[in-house]
């Protein structure tokens, strides 16, 4: 008999999983919590838009408020890693015992130099790995120079401007070969032999099982995501539907995961057997727009009836909410949503514009600036400031004292 959750029951497993359903720690957040709270994501996605704080540092910070950054830097940047760059979601990290899986079944074709004549490729990958063989880990400038290669820049997908050189480093880094040992100040790639990278590790797909490596993905996004569906466990990390779909059945046959009903839903979903189903979800946390838990906007819709758009790529005219519009959770409902923008000119953190949820309680504000101040602080601004879009926006801007 399929066992049957209510939507309530739903949520609280979905947050508990990745580690949204309590309060954070009261004391100061160290090195292991940071690693616990990685290993219980997963992935954290990477994104360069930093208008209020590069993406990968923001779901530490929904999970366990003013933590230092360094930590992650560390963590991808020291030997041994705890987690590593690679295709996954997007570009992401992540745990480097993933990344012979995800070689695997990863697929990005245009992001390289697939469409490179084979004998410049070629020639110039065999150049690329020897100079990366017998020096420091360089950005994709730093190894254009040292091959003194000069060529007119190219115009390819999504409008980036990359040399023959940069798509060269980047079909390695696709092929497994070369790795990000770490990132400059200004967010660019340090390329390494990924064999530096992580030494003593076995890199390369060789001998590896496809089904094997496809159980270990969703198993692990299962684990991530608590509570879902076989799009939402191959959208994880990005893997074939009909490959997760089977390496789901895998795992039901082995007892790792649990068909369920969901009131509401029309269709069987997948409960990891594993999974907390808390009494209560007492956290509150502002989600990055590209935070796990609002990876999948199906789901998102129908757990928490949230609809929910990223409006970074629409024009300004057309954006309903805002350019970098954050969802706010309290306890086990998204609220409101606001749209950040760290002014690091003026020290501020500033509210461009705030809107409740319908049927959001009667604390939101309240719960709200309180998020808000601790953003603040962690990001070392010294106000919060509320401009006046948004119906949420004066209550908040009352509770902040700017109003």
């Amino acid at each position: 008999m399929v066992e049957s959750l209510s939507l309530s029951e739903a949520r609280r497993i979905a947050l508990a999983a990745q580690g949204l359903d309590k309060g954070r720690p009261t004391g100061p957040v160290t090195a292991r919590a940071v690693g616990r709270t990685f290993a219980r994501l997963q992935v954290v996605q990477i994104d360069s838009v930093n208008v209020l704080a590069r993406s990968h540092y923001l779901p530490f910070f929904s999970r366990l408020g003013n933590y230092d950054r360094s930590i992650l830097h560390t963590m991808a940047s020291r030997n041994p890693r705890r987690m590593m760059e690679y295709w996954a979601h997007e570009a992401s990290f992540i745990q480097p015992s993933l990344f012979p899986d995800l070689l695997l079944w990863q697929r990005r074709a245009w992001v390289g130099a697939h469409s490179l004549d084979p004998v410049l490729r070629e020639d110039m990958e065999e150049r690329i790995l020897a100079v990366l063989a017998n020096g420091r880990p360089m950005t994709a400038a730093e190894v254009k120079a040292e091959l003194g290669h000069e060529e007119e820049l190219l115009h390819v997908n999504w409008g980036w401007n990359w040399n023959a050189v940069k798509r060269v480093l980047e079909h390695l880094f696709e092929q497994g070969l070369v790795s990000a040992a770490s990132r400059t100040a200004q967010f660019e790639r340090k390329y390494a032999l990924t064999a530096s990278v992580l030494p003593n590790r076995l890199v390369g797909p060789g001998s590896f099982d496809a089904d094997a490596a496809m159980d270990r993905l969703i198993e692990a996004a299962a684990q991530a995501h608590g509570i879902g569906s076989v799009r939402c466990f191959a959208d994880y990390f990005r893997t074939p539907v009909r490959a997760a779909a089977e390496s789901v059945r895998r795992l039901e046959e082995a007892g790792k995961l649990q068909p369920v009903r969901v009131a509401g839903w029309n269709r069987i979903v997948y409960r990891n057997v594993g999974s907390r189903l808390p009494r209560a979800a007492v956290g509150r946390a502002l989600l990055s727009p590209f935070d796990s838990l609002v990876f999948e906007r199906r789901r998102l819709e129908e757990l928490f009836g949230f609809h929910y758009r990223i409006e970074i790529y629409t024009p300004a005219a057309k954006r309903r909410f805002g350019y970098y519009v954050l969802p706010f959770l309290l306890r086990e409902n998204i609220v409101a949503r606001v749209d950040l923008k760290a002014d690091r000119g003026r020290r501020s953190l500033l509210v461009r514009a705030a809107y409740g949820e319908p049927n959001a309680p009667a604390d939101t504000a309240v719960e709200l600036a309180g998020e808000l101040r601790l953003m603040a602080e962690w990001l070392e601004l010294d106000d919060v400031k509320v401009m006046p879009d948004g119906d949420l926006a004066a209550a908040l801007a009352a509770q902040l004292g700017t109003s």
